[in-house]
């Protein structure tokens, strides 16, 4: 079953053909589906927009969701019940881990019970694959005193908190309770000093893997991102583009309003979810763009981990580590940002995307591909290639 195309791409698409100014089968052959995938996008579009009878995706979300709820609030009674059941018992005291368990095999999700009975999902697994042993409860017992000292007065050293957990009935030596004291972090107030900003040092850079040769011998090998921006009448517009360096194909993109780091992720997505129509395989390809905090984000670095995906990057203040995407950069400005003034964002999205799709991708032939276009070029030369081999 083939996969779905990227929402972004869908809606655009629609916005395209509902201009009227070309037929739609001729929109639909500009970007690459077939004329019943569009008129399908057409319909159901006509139906969220209420212009004709039907289930929105809203509405079926919305059921699905209710759905869920009413299932996750049985399953919310059911630990209510069984924990009141559990905790009522004579012979106390009790560990919730077990009754967990025991939830779970009934088939009761753990994410459920732990926050029904507010408990922490990490320690129920670590107590799973290790059952606790008596050393391990009395440590946390342990723990827990020097903990409630450590709350009632946080200004006591480690030594004072020893003395008041032994005051609690607890024995332990005093190196062990520097560990309880030390793992858990609980430092008097006057004993460490505090960073100068409280800030944490932001994710670590991946390393230049490109080197300046934007070369490639198959697709999916290495992609080039960057994010440009341009101003319109109601504010500026980003754009966050992927190009394989094979063809030369933007093979991802999103626009927004926001320069945030979702529209990195956005874009990677994109480009990930087009290239699986496809048939084609990205896990291994290489990832290079410049220092940008979007592309240094925890989100971003998770999207390539999902994905398989090997980032690299530039130096600081380098254009040219990155110059294959500035040079499309620069032909999108000349072709389609710098052509006029734009009132809307919509306007300007519009006009991007159909530069890409219809004159940038399948009409603008290039001499480094052999005078082809990149749709030519990914078609012809890859097909070739594979017959060789």
């Amino acid at each position: 079953m083939p996969r779905p195309h990227p929402k972004e791409f869908r809606d655009d698409v629609v916005a395209i053909a509902r201009q009227g100014e070309a037929p739609i089968k001729q929109v639909a052959k500009d970007f690459g589906i077939s004329e019943s995938c569009l008129r399908n996008w057409l319909r159901q579009a006509d139906v969220e927009d209420g212009a004709k009878p039907g289930v929105t995706k809203s509405e079926s979300t919305e059921l699905r969701e209710a759905r869920k709820r009413v299932r996750v609030l049985e399953q919310e009674n059911e630990v209510l019940r069984r924990a009141a059941a559990y905790f009522a018992q004579a012979h106390l005291p009790k560990m919730s881990y077990p009754l967990v368990r025991e939830l779970a095999a009934d088939g009761v999700p753990v994410a459920v019970t732990c926050r029904v009975l507010n408990l922490a999902r990490a320690p129920y697994y670590r107590w799973l694959a290790n059952p606790v042993s008596h050393r391990e409860l009395e440590q946390a017992y342990l723990a827990n005193a020097l903990f409630n000292a450590h709350t009632e007065d946080p200004e006591f050293g480690y030594r004072l908190l020893a003395d008041e957990a032994r005051a609690a009935g607890h024995h332990a030596c005093d190196r062990t309770m520097w560990r309880l004291v030390r793992d858990g972090r609980w430092w008097s107030v006057f004993g460490k000093k505090r960073s100068k900003n409280g800030k944490k040092p932001g994710p670590p850079a991946h390393d230049d893997l490109v080197n300046r040769d934007f070369t490639a011998s198959a697709p999916n090998e290495l992609w080039l991102t960057d994010i440009t921006e341009h101003p319109t009448s109601e504010g500026k517009v980003y754009l966050c583009a992927i190009k394989d360096v094979y063809s030369n194909r933007i093979v991802g993109y999103s626009i927004s309003d926001r320069m945030k780091s979702r529209l990195a992720v956005a874009a990677l997505e994109n480009a990930v979810a087009r290239r699986a129509v496809e048939g084609r395989e990205v896990a291994g390809c290489i990832v290079h763009s410049d220092r940008g905090s979007q592309f240094r984000s925890r989100k971003f670095l998770a999207a390539l981990r999902r994905h398989d995906l090997r980032g690299s990057m530039g130096q600081v203040a380098s254009a040219g580590d990155n110059a294959a995407m500035e040079s499309f950069f620069a032909l999108l400005q000349k072709n389609v940002l710098d052509r006029r003034r734009w009132t809307t964002r919509e306007q300007l999205r519009i006009r991007i995307i159909t530069w890409i799709e219809r004159t940038y991708h399948r009409r603008r032939r290039q001499t480094r591909l052999g005078r082809l276009t990149p749709i030519e070029y990914e078609a012809i030369i890859t097909t070739q290639v594979a017959l060789a081999a």
